[in-house]
């Protein structure tokens, strides 16, 4: 493990532009700072730490998206009684695994879903107890091992069609959730150790300065394009830390381990091109109508 000041100091820079990001998105704040983190600490040592700030950071994402809740709680109450086992599960198994192997699990499970978030998945359907149970048990197992569900949910919400005060609002609801009863299961479990409290203030002091950050420049940025760009940059650190998790473990050996990181990259230029030539399109078409009324004769009477 390389010296302290050298792992707060990179845990700081991209927990400030994680929560940053969680300001901007109404998610983000784990998904991004665990890939990184993860190479200086266990998950037993960040995993914590971080519960406790998205306690707090998921209580405000709710209050500023409150109205959206009444037309939302009905699908998510499913999901929401699936955490319970699930949490519970995935805590002892934090408890318990060899900590490279719980590194391994973390980055295997989190890239693919960023991936099919990146490729813009869609298959709609509506979510029912039949769904929603068995979601949420397998979120809650993800959520206690990994402190990340925000790929897979945006994934369901999209899928389901919500619209952008539904799907915040539900993401919140859920977050919320997920977060108060694994940081209670923690504390049951004897978790809460020195060095996660010791990284605690630092994570908490980027939360505060990052959060309204991303909130207000938002407002003045496409929401897609901003979203878009964060996959990327978690997808390539994940695929990094992947890479590295496989050198350690002796499951491949370096340079030849890197093929993982080298394979999601170009995974994500084409998925990046994709996106963009699509956007192009869409606002070149919107641009000839417009065009064609601007050089229109007015029709007199």
């Amino acid at each position: 493990m390389p010296p302290i000041d050298t792992a707060l100091i990179v845990l700081a820079g991209i927990a400030l532009f994680a929560a940053f990001v969680n300001g901007a998105l109404g998610y983000g704040f784990s998904s991004l700072t665990v890939p990184v983190g993860l190479v200086f600490y266990a998950n037993r040592v960040l995993n914590p730490a971080l519960v406790l700030i998205e306690v707090f950071v998921n209580l405000y994402v709710l209050f500023i998206n409150r109205s959206g809740v009444p037309a939302v709680w009905r699908r998510v109450f499913p999901i929401l009684i699936g955490l319970l086992p699930g949490i519970g599960i995935g805590a002892y198994a934090l408890a318990s695994l060899e900590p490279v192997w719980i590194k391994f699990a973390t980055y295997s499970i989190i890239l693919p879903l960023i991936l099919l978030q990146a490729a813009g998945w869609r298959r709609p359907f509506q979510s029912t107890w039949l769904v929603g149970l068995p979601f949420g048990t397998t979120l809650g197992i993800l959520y206690s091992v990994t402190t990340i569900s925000g790929p897979p949910l945006a994934i369901l919400f999209n899928n389901q069609g919500l619209v952008k005060d539904e799907f915040r609002a539900g993401l919140a609801l859920v977050r919320v959730t997920e977060s108060c009863m694994t940081a209670f299961v923690y504390y049951k479990v004897g978790l809460f150790i020195t060095e996660s409290t010791d990284i605690l203030p630092v994570l908490a002091g980027c939360a505060v300065v990052g959060i309204p950050l991303g909130a207000y420049f938002i407002r003045r940025m496409d929401a897609e394009t901003f979203r878009r760009i964060c996959m990327s940059f978690d997808a390539w650190v994940v695929g990094f830390g992947l890479s590295r998790v496989l050198i350690e473990l002796n499951l491949m050996a370096s340079p030849w381990a890197y093929s993982v990181m080298a394979g999601t990259i170009l995974i994500d230029v084409y998925l990046l091109y994709v996106f963009f030539s699509a956007r192009k399109a869409v606002s070149r078409d919107s641009q000839v109508p417009a065009d064609l009324a601007a050089h229109s004769p007015s029709v007199r009477h």
